[in-house]
C-alpha cells in the first residue's frame, strides 16, 4: 500500500501535466488570456517546479519527508481548486505557480520516501521501474484523454480532477508512511538555498525568454552557491556529493534524457499538425499509442538493471533513444512517414523510459538515507529543468531555417549528435572504480550504517 500511495501521486502529477498541455488553448480562452500569453501558463508552473526542487528535497532530509510530502499534496489541492475556479488570467497564473511549488515539494519527497522505504538493490530497482511505468502511463493517459475530458466537461476539470486523488493520497500517507528523523537538530543552509533557487529561476527564465541579463545573473548566483557550499559547515548540497560520478554523470544523463525527448515530441507535434495536417486529437493518438511501450519499459527496466547494471542500461537506453530519433529528421509528407514515425516512437519511448529508470537508480544509489532527499531533489531538479529548456533550445535551432521541415530536421540532427557524443562521456564517467559494487554506481551504504532513524508519529 505504501508503494501504491507514492506511485499514485506521481501518476496524478504526470497525467495532470499532460492534460493541461492538451487543454492549453481552452484554458487560456476560458479566462480571457491572449494567445501570445499562453506559454506563461506552462512557464508559471515550470519555474518554481525546477527552481525549488533541490531546496525542498534537502529540506525533506532535514525536517521530515512525510511532512513535506503531505504539505505538497495539501498545496496541490488548494492550487487545483483555485485554478478550477479561476476567472481571470492573474488568478490562473497564480494557481499554476502554486502547482509548481507543490510539484517541487511532492516529486523529490515522494521519490526519497520510495528510495528509503526499499533498500538499495533489486527491490528498489523494481519500485523505481514501476514508478517510471506509472509516470509514463500518466503522460499517455493524459494525452489520450485530455481532449476528451475537456470536450465532455470543461477545461476546469483538468484542475478539479486532482482534488479527490490528492486528498486520498494525504489520508493514506498519514495512515501508512512513517516519518523520518535525524539524530541531530537540523540546520538549513539558508544562503545556499536562496542562491541556488534564485540562480536556477534566473537561468531557466533566461532560456525561456532568451534574456542575456537573466542568464548572467543566474550563472553568477550559481557560482556564488558553489562557493557558499565549499565553506558552509552544514551545506545544502555537500560538494563531495555533487562531485560523485554517479551524481554528476547520472544527472547530466537525465538532462539529455528529458530535454532531448521533450524537444523531439514538440517538433513532431508541429510536423504532424503543420505538415501532415492532423488535428490535435489525432496527434494525441499518435503519441499515446506508442506510449504503451513506455509503460512496458517501466515494468521491465528494473529487471534489466538487476541483470546488466544501471550503467549499461542507461547508456544503451540513451543510445537507442537517439537512434530512434534519427529517422524522424528525414521524414517527408508521404503517407509512409506516419508509419515510420509510429515505429520510431515505439522504440524510442521504450528506450526513453528504460533510461529514466537507470538514471534515477544511478543518481540515488550509494548514498545513505539521510542524503536521499538531496539526491531525489537533484534528480527532480534535473527533470524539471530539462522539461523546461528542451523545447526552447531545439525550437531556436529549428527557427534558424526558413522552411519549417528543414528547421525540424536540423534540430533533430543536433539532438541526435549531442546525445551520441555525450553517451561516450557518460560511459567513461561512470566506469567502475575500486570499491564499487556495480558498474557506475558507488558501493551501497548498508542499512545498519544509515544515520536516519525512521519512527512513527506518536
Amino acid at each position: 500500500m505504501i508503494l501504491l500511495t507514492l506511485l499514485a501521486s506521481g501518476f496524478m502529477l504526470s497525467a495532470d501535466f499532460a492534460i493541461l498541455n492538451v487543454a492549453l488553448p481552452e484554458v487560456g480562452a476560458g479566462v480571457g488570456m491572449a494567445v501570445t500569453a499562453l506559454p506563461w501558463i506552462a512557464a508559471a508552473f515550470a519555474l518554481p517546479a525546477a527552481g525549488f526542487a533541490l531546496t525542498f528535497g534537502r529540506m525533506a532530509d532535514l525536517f521530515g519527508r512525510r511532512r513535506l510530502f503531505i504539505l505538497g499534496m495539501v498545496l496541490l489541492t488548494g492550487a487545483s481548486l483555485l485554478g478550477g475556479f479561476a476567472t481571470t488570467p492573474e488568478v490562473l497564473l497564480l494557481a499554476r505557480t502554486l502547482q509548481g511549488f507543490a510539484t517541487a515539494f511532492s516529486i523529490p519527497t515522494g521519490l526519497s520516501l520510495l528510495t528509503t522505504t526499499f533498500a538499495e538493490g533489486p527491490l528498489r530497482d523494481r519500485a523505481l521501474g514501476l514508478n517510471g511505468a506509472l509516470l509514463s502511463g500518466g503522460f499517455t493517459i493524459g494525452a489520450l484523454l485530455g481532449g476528451t475530458l475537456v470536450e465532455l466537461l470543461s477545461w476546469r476539470a483538468a484542475f478539479f480532477i486532482n482534488v479527490p486523488v490528492a486528498l486520498a493520497v494525504i489520508v493514506l500517507t498519514v495512515a501508512l508512511i512513517p516519518e523520518s528523523r535525524l539524530p541531530e537538530r537540523p540546520r538549513l543552509d539558508v544562503p545556499g538555498a536562496v542562491t541556488v533557487s534564485a540562480g536556477l529561476l534566473a537561468l531557466i527564465y533566461a532560456i525561456i525568454e532568451w534574456n542575456l541579463i537573466a542568464a548572467v545573473i543566474g550563472i553568477a548566483l550559481l557560482v556564488l552557491f558553489w562557493l557558499i557550499e565549499l565553506r558552509s559547515p552544514a551545506p545544502l548540497a555537500p560538494v563531495h556529493i555533487l562531485r560523485r560520478p554517479s551524481v554528476k554523470w547520472g544527472n547530466y544523463a537525465g538532462l539529455l534524457i528529458f530535454g532531448m525527448e521533450t524537444g523531439m515530441i514538440f517538433l513532431m507535434t508541429l510536423y504532424l499538425q503543420n505538415v501532415l495536417g492532423f488535428s490535435a486529437f489525432v496527434t494525441g493518438l499518435v503519441f499515446g499509442i506508442p506510449g504503451l511501450a513506455a509503460v512496458f519499459a517501466g515494468v521491465t527496466a528494473g529487471r534489466f538493471i538487476g541483470r546488466f547494471g544501471s550503467r549499461r542500461v542507461l547508456v544503451v537506453g540513451l543510445t537507442v533513444q537517439a537512434l530512434a530519433t534519427l529517422p524522424l529528421a528525414f521524414l517527408g509528407s508521404d503517407p509512409i512517414a506516419l508509419a515510420i514515425l509510429i515505429a520510431a516512437l515505439f522504440v524510442g519511448f521504450f528506450a526513453h523510459v528504460s533510461a529514466i529508470v537507470a538514471f534515477t537508480v544511478t543518481a540515488t544509489s550509494g548514498l545513505p538515507n539521510e542524503e536521499q532527499g538531496l539526491a531525489s531533489g537533484l534528480t527532480s531538479m534535473t527533470q524539471q529543468v530539462a522539461l523546461t529548456v528542451g523545447i526552447p533550445i531545439l525550437s531556436a535551432i529549428a527557427a534558424t531555417q526558413a522552411i519549417q521541415t528543414a528547421g525540424i530536421s536540423l534540430a533533430l540532427i543536433v539532438n541526435v549528435t549531442v546525445t551520441l557524443v555525450s553517451v561516450v562521456f557518460i560511459w567513461f564517467g561512470l566506469r567502475p572504480r575500486r570499491g564499487t559494487a556495480e558498474e557506475g554506481v558507488a558501493l551501497p551504504t548498508s542499512v545498519e550504517a544509515n544515520a536516519v532513524e525512521v519512527v512513527r508519529d506518536q
